[in-house]
């Protein structure tokens, strides 16, 4: 059986997860939280208490991403993490999906999630400066990326359009937002560049 592995990246609070979580049950696939199964399975090097975080092992974690592909019994397979691109080898990916978020919407989302100080605007930098799908188009073929701007949207819209991307119904598409230009021209940059 020919598995799709599809990949949901993006910086924290775009809304991955709602997504996948949404795709997942539309497609009757297996869902994937890579930060989840890294606490789940001990996947970890250590803490970063700055940041609040866990910090994976990659390596470890990378095995464990080949042996769930290779042992799924179902066609299709979400994987839902911000460093995806990093963990899951391109030859098993068949499509990536950057969400990206309007960086004065995403401090919205980010605040109300409990970002502050440095998380808050490193996040927000990660954002601007395009980190996540440069990360993806470094480590996978240009045609699997698909960029998608998720700023007002709701997840139902966004699943719709994702699911024409796999059925081939949607284009896929790369260098759909700026938000460094958009912030510039509002006058906001600096205030939203601290890091």
């Amino acid at each position: 059986m020919s598995k799709r592995v599809v990949l949901v990246i993006g910086t924290p609070c775009v809304g991955k997860t709602s997504i996948s979580r949404l795709l997942t049950s539309k497609l009757g696939a297996f869902y994937v939280n890579l930060t989840d199964l890294a606490l789940s399975e001990n996947l970890v090097l250590g803490k970063d208490e700055e940041r609040t975080s866990v910090i994976v092992d990659e390596n470890r974690m990378r095995h464990r991403i080949r042996a769930i592909v290779k042992n799924c019994d179902k066609g299709d397979i979400v994987i839902d993490g911000h460093y995806a691109v990093r963990v899951v080898p391109d030859e098993l990916t068949t499509c990536v999906f950057v969400l990206r978020r309007d960086p004065v919407e995403l401090r919205k989302f980010m605040a109300h999630c409990n970002f502050y100080g440095r998380k808050l605007w490193e996040n927000l930098a990660s954002e601007i400066l395009d980190v996540c799908l440069c990360e993806a188009l470094s480590v996978c073929e240009k045609e699997k990326v698909c960029e998608l701007d998720v700023s007002g949207r709701n997840v139902e819209e966004i699943v719709c359009e994702v699911l024409g991307v796999l059925n081939g119904s949607k284009e896929c598409h790369v260098g759909v937002v700026d938000w460094l230009g958009k912030l510039e021209s509002e006058g906001l940059l600096e205030e939203f560049l601290r890091v």
